[in-house]
């Protein structure tokens, strides 16, 4: 509703990038450079400092910049406001879900909420936590989806499910069959670990100094930022690895791959997580509640 002109300049001057914001505003860098021109000439003044490939606001930008938060704030309340009174639920919504939630769980929910609103144009972008909590915290999406309990002042979380790490290993492998297996057991094998910045990673370390051990006492032979890349390798007998439960369904049913659980187990929660103090539009309003639902009925999720 509000002026496109305010939205493209809002963005480019929160991300201080044109090339960014065409990014986040699917539109090519000429058309937002355009959109910025056309505001310049309407307050016939320079709204950026352009030096040296870098950008900044000028005096009169960061002034505009102020007024356009409001403004496009306002315009957001309104339609919303609209929206509840009249039923309707629509709009943008951009979800962003860390690597295991984005690849195994929310792809089934995302495509049972867009059945149920189809006025909804979502979207999904998937990172590491690490990454999707900066980009929550950024504005760049609405709502973030990720693995772990999020430590950050500035953001709400609310645990959506309990997900089960366990050991994986090959189905032919000497361990599969066991009923569980303790961490001290696997200090004598290869394993095979998700990068720095990984919710899933950050939740075995916790779990490693909980049982009294150590980082160093374990033969981490390999790191990957996927878990499809990890369960390649654990196939082809190069290690064995901890990883979410949910994303071995597959290669166990084909009898590739082996899930033995920790003794203690290690569970972990999935959490919603967004900007405390962002108006919440009704889609997101609605995502929220649709997720709960989900999950307390097991009978209509995977997850």
């Amino acid at each position: 509703m509000a002026d496109r002109r305010l939205q493209v300049f809002a963005t480019v001057a929160k991300l201080l990038s044109f090339t960014k914001a065409a990014e986040a505003l699917h539109m090519t860098q000429p058309a937002v450079t355009f959109q910025i021109r056309q505001l310049e000439e309407y307050f016939n003044t320079r709204l950026f400092d352009r030096t040296h490939n870098r950008i900044s606001l000028t005096e009169a930008g960061d002034l505009v910049f102020g007024y356009a938060t409001q403004i496009l704030q306002h315009s957001a309340e309104m339609d919303n406001a609209v929206r509840k009174l009249t039923g309707s639920v629509a709009g943008p919504l951009v979800v962003g879900a860390s690597t295991t939630i984005g690849e195994y769980s929310i792809p089934g929910l995302m495509g049972r909420f867009q059945a149920a609103f189809p006025d909804v144009s979502l979207r999904l972008l998937v990172a590491n936590t690490e990454s999707i909590v900066h980009m929550v915290e950024d504005n760049e999406i609405d709502v973030g989806v990720v693995e772990g309990p999020v430590n950050n002042k500035n953001l709400a979380s609310k645990i959506c499910w309990n997900d089960e790490l366990v050991c994986v290993c090959p189905a032919d492998h000497e361990l599969a069959g066991m009923e569980n297996i303790t961490l001290e057991q696997l200090t004598g094998y290869p394993l095979i670990f998700r990068e720095e910045g990984s919710g899933t990673r950050a939740e075995i370390m916790k779990y490693i100094e909980q049982q009294g051990q150590s980082i160093k006492d374990l033969n981490i032979i390999m790191e990957f930022g996927s878990p499809e890349s990890i369960k390649s390798a654990v196939e082809a007998n190069l290690g064995l690895s901890i990883l979410s439960k949910v994303t071995v369904t597959k290669e166990q049913k084909l009898k590739l791959l082996a899930t033995v659980s920790l003794s203690p187990e290690l569970v972990r929660p999935f959490s919603l997580v967004y900007q405390r103090q962002k108006f919440r539009v009704r889609a997101m309003e609605e995502f929220m509640k649709f997720i709960h639902t989900e999950i307390d009925n097991p009978s209509s999720t995977e997850v």
